[in-house]
């Protein structure tokens, strides 16, 4: 079998125009999982599907290391943070997050959310709020809260647009991602001090929370880790929790547009209200979040006709995989009854990466996002809330996407 290769050149200005389709369009017309491309000058391997996923995320196979444009590990990671990390010195940082992210620690996040959410809804008034800019706020306060390093309003006021720029300009070049390194800049600079005084005494925090475990965190080599990586490891709990304000706006326009499932969880029936679990999981399937994910391969393998060497550049299309009719029957339908009976395979449903959450480089946050989507559903269906007329069309070719919106919302009177 001879893997495909694309005639273009480079494939860098249709991945930017076509965006989360890219690959999976590809793979439709070529009647094929795999085919080589270049993009930005790059000769990269597009991969889509489960058993792709599974080949990309087990075995050790990968390194992130080198893997995406250092714009976009500036912004989503820096330097010296889990993600990029490989093997003893992955598993060990790993387990400091697995450690502060158990069962009850996303209770005690649910709880601190639910409050936020209410505080913030009480000042909305009668004018209109987008709610994807107010997600923002109330996680940027919840998140802090839970990490042991609560923000008063004013510093909330100050923090959100900085997590939200790193999420927003990742896929951008030029002025506005310049600008959004300078804001993430500022925004280490604060999470710096608060390691240094968290360390120095000067400030305490809960023994089990994330800031207090960063503090105290070493490295596989018995050493405390620098102030800087602290600081940004600090900053990778606070600004995946953040970026759920895409999913909870995601989530607001598929109760508009199912208004079924409004009406289910607003009843408050029990029996209705166990479905906020799947309605989450079809969210995240569903609506587009990463498009892709990249690695660059360590050893030499051989997979759906191609042989893989070290340093071979390769990218799982984690948004296809999501909408792989194989995978999910009518998969361009939301439908949230078909996660009722969810097997969990981790190679299926991939929206923050696949692969195994205690030995790869899965998103150990799931279950946080999946509890903060949930209960961002059950309060806007029991809301009072007016939609206005507005443009809830998610672009294919915003990388990032959002409803065109924002999803704007209106307290009823």
């Amino acid at each position: 079998m001879t893997v495909p290769k694309l005639r273009t050149p480079d494939s860098s200005a249709a991945f930017l125009r076509e965006g989360y389709t890219f690959i999976s369009a590809r793979c439709d017309r070529l009647g094929t999982d795999i085919f080589r491309t270049r993009i930005a000058g790059r000769p990269v391997v597009c991969m889509r599907g489960a058993e792709a996923a599974q080949v990309f995320y087990d075995g050790g196979r990968f390194t992130r290391k080198g893997a995406l444009p250092p714009t976009v590990v500036h912004l989503l990671q820096d330097k010296g943070s889990v993600q990029t990390l490989d093997g003893a010195a992955h598993r060990h940082r790993k387990a400091m997050f697995l450690a502060m992210m158990g069962p009850e620690a996303v209770t005690r996040l649910r709880e601190i959310f639910v409050r936020t959410w209410k505080r913030r809804v009480d000042s909305w008034g009668v004018d209109p709020v987008v709610l994807h800019g107010e997600a923002h706020w109330i996680l940027t306060a919840a998140a802090a809260e839970w990490a042991g390093v609560p923000l008063a309003d004013s510093e909330v006021d100050a923090r959100a647009p900085e997590f939200a720029l790193m999420v927003n300009q990742a896929g951008s070049f030029g002025p506005k991602n310049w600008w959004a390194q300078l804001r993430r800049r500022r925004t280490e600079k604060w999470a710096r001090g608060i390691i240094a005084d968290l360390r120095a005494g000067r400030r305490r925090a809960p023994a089990d929370s994330p800031a207090a475990l960063i503090a105290a965190q070493t490295g596989d080599d018995g050493a405390p880790l620098s102030e800087d990586v602290a600081a940004v490891e600090l900053l990778n709990v606070i600004r995946p929790i953040v970026a759920v304000a895409r999913f909870i706006a995601f989530a607001a326009t598929a109760l508009v547009e199912h208004p079924q499932w409004a009406a289910a969880f607003a009843s408050g029936d029990a029996e209705r209200l166990q479905d906020l679990k799947p309605f989450a999981q079809e969210v995240r399937r569903y609506y587009p979040f990463f498009p892709a994910v990249a690695g660059v391969a360590t050893t030499t393998f051989s997979w759906g006709g191609h042989t893989f060497k070290p340093g071979t550049w390769a990218m799982l299309d984690l948004y296809g995989t999501n909408h792989d009719a194989r995978i999910w029957p009518d998969p361009q339908a939301f439908r949230p009854e078909r996660f009722r009976s969810w097997d969990d395979n981790p190679y299926r449903l991939v929206p923050q990466g696949g692969g195994q959450v205690e030995s790869g480089h899965r998103c150990p946050g799931e279950a946080i996002t999946l509890a903060l989507v949930e209960e961002a559903t059950r309060l806007l269906a029991e809301g009072r809330y007016r939609v206005p007329a507005q443009d809830l069309t998610v672009p294919l070719t915003q990388l990032p996407s959002i409803p065109r919106s924002g999803v704007i919302l209106q307290a009823a009177g």
